[in-house]
């Protein structure tokens, strides 16, 4: 009886916890896939954003684009696995996880987005737009 009481609450059982932590760290992992190898051509998504938000001109700031781009996807990378393993880790010990992926995603994705508005940020074509939004 004493070494039962003593045992970590494995038997707390949280199926559809466990199912909703499974499929956010799923859907997690293909997104970074997909955003990942995209981040790796930054210019290319940057000069889409640009369209987007109906910037003129192009991005150019291709040397800064790369660099942070590349980390960015490796970040992405690492907070996604930071997640998975912080929620494994607190799904073996029978604890509500539900909640480890979404706070891993808006951490990671502020990180990421510190990141990617760095070359954004240095970009002539970006800052010429913000110069003439605040130009009466």
């Amino acid at each position: 009886m004493e070494q039962a009481a003593s045992e970590p609450s494995t038997n707390r059982s949280h199926p559809i916890d466990r199912f909703v932590t499974i499929a956010m760290l799923a859907y997690g992992l293909i997104n970074i896939v997909i955003t990942g190898l995209s981040y790796l051509d930054l210019p290319s998504v940057m000069n889409e954003t640009m369209k987007v938000l109906g910037i003129e001109g192009e991005f150019t700031n291709f040397a800064q684009g790369k660099t942070w781009g590349t980390i960015a996807a490796v970040l992405l990378a690492v907070g996604w696995s930071v997640t998975a393993a912080l929620s494994i880790r607190r799904l073996r010990r029978g604890r509500i996880t539900w909640w480890i992926p979404i706070t891993g995603a808006i951490v990671t994705m502020i990180v990421v987005s510190i990141c990617i508005a760095v070359p954004m940020m240095n970009d002539p074509a970006f800052i010429a737009h913000l110069e003439q939004m605040t130009t009466p």
